[in-house]
């Protein structure tokens, strides 16, 4: 039967781009966005960091520098150098690991999702509650077989971690081999992050249940400005479900580097499949593979040799650690700056949450008409759930959209 593709109906537009297109289009002088997630510095405008200009630089000098495809699964030293940031030192008595490059965070999750849903056939796929809103998308097409189910984590009474609702959910209701997505810092949209202990008790719970750890990593470096800390959840996984385990399910990475490079359009992503040890990667290498081939066929090269030389050469390296902490160092003070002026209106509340969230987002308990009115009255553009960048506040702004906030909470009371 043939379908008329005139009566397909017109699908809602995407949120987070359809904010980024009705600011663009707003000409009130006093417009603000806090929608789209990139950096912004103080006067409101795109930073290129100064590792990259100098990646940038050294790249352009070089003679040899060419534009020829590169392999299906990318460029080997990027690859070697983004799991060692993201897992430590590799050790292959530990595990195999399989690493391919991606299209930016999001090509890496929909790639993981594609794999898995064709070889590994989850029954249940577990998707934080609240999450960002890609990750139901992606699932929606990449594994259409797979029921997704939701695990609470936000408490919306206090703004805390609602850790014994998210163990309490997988502990009762998850199977052996179902998927469990995990943001492995500053989580998206809340800000808000197990402690390690908590990681530990979630560790210890895949393991017995047999379940598989999917992380989505997008913020290294850039959550608390230290890389390291930024990758110990993933990093005490690993060592957990590979150790003193017979059949562990494995687990997977997706890794983004637009926020914590900049490279917002330059799409460099690298998706690691971590596989026992004694399992040979030739067969899910091969079928990943096989999946670039079908779908990109290879991935772009320059934004990975940005990456690759900022990595592999220490004194870019040095800078870049250093530019990851003036980025997450200035958010951190507009959110101490924002808290102060908000709560200089009487009735408001207390907005303590706003310093103990982590990253660049903000979940700010600002309901759905709330948000409408900061768009219409004021021209602040956020998304409906609540969810701010505070990159898009600096000093000269702050205390309109202090006053801003204030007003729509305190409007109609």
């Amino acid at each position: 039967m043939s379908v008329n593709l005139e009566s397909l109906p017109e699908l809602p537009r995407d949120e987070a781009f359809a904010i980024t297109a009705d600011f663009n289009a707003d000409t009130d002088p006093r417009k603000v966005s806090l929608g789209a997630g990139v950096y912004r510095d103080e006067n409101s405008k795109h930073w290129i960091l100064p590792s990259v200009k100098s990646a940038k630089n050294i790249l352009h000098d070089t003679p040899s520098l060419d534009h020829e495809y590169l392999p299906i699964p990318g460029f080997q030293p990027f690859l070697e150098a983004a799991r060692d940031l993201i897992l430590g030192e590799y050790d292959p008595s530990r595990s195999n690991v399989v690493s391919v490059q991606t299209i930016s965070g999001t090509g890496a999750n929909h790639l993981g999702a594609a794999f898995l849903a064709e070889n590994h056939k989850p029954r249940n796929i577990f998707i934080s509650n609240p999450t960002w809103s890609n990750h139901h998308l992606i699932w929606e097409v990449a594994g259409p077989n797979a029921t997704q189910r939701l695990y609470p984590y936000y408490n919306p009474t206090d703004g805390s971690l609602d850790f014994e609702g998210m163990m309490s959910t997988l502990e009762s209701d998850a199977v052996d081999g179902d998927v469990v997505i995990l943001h492995a810092c500053a989580h998206n949209p809340t800000g808000i992050d197990p402690t390690c202990q908590q990681w530990g008790s979630l560790a210890q719970l895949f393991k017995r249940k047999q379940l598989f750890a999917f992380f989505d990593c997008a913020y290294q470096g850039f959550a608390t400005g230290d890389v390291d800390a930024d990758a110990w959840a993933i990093r005490h996984f690993q060592r957990i479900l590979f150790e003193d385990a017979s059949e562990p399910q494995g687990m997977c990475i997706a890794q983004s580097f637009a926020k914590n490079f900049g490279l917002y359009g330059e799409r460099v992503g690298a998706f690691h499949l971590v596989l026992p040890a004694h399992v040979s990667p030739a067969g899910p290498r091969s079928h990943l593979h096989r999946l670039i081939r079908a779908e990109i066929s290879n991935p772009p090269l320059f934004g990975c040799r940005i990456v690759h030389t900022i990595l592999s050469t220490p004194e870019l390296k040095t800078i870049w650690l250093e530019d990851l902490r003036i980025m997450s160092g200035r958010i951190k003070r507009m959110q101490s700056l924002l808290k102060q002026h908000i709560e200089k209106h009487q009735g408001v509340g207390e907005w303590d949450h706003l310093e103990s969230q982590i990253g660049m987002f903000s979940f700010t308990g600002l309901t759905p008409d709330q948000v409408s009115r900061l768009r219409d009255v004021h021209h602040i553009y956020l998304m409906q759930n609540g969810r701010a960048s505070l990159s898009g506040v600096n000093e000269g702004n702050v205390k309109y959209i202090a006053d801003a906030f204030a007003e729509v909470i305190l409007h109609n009371e």
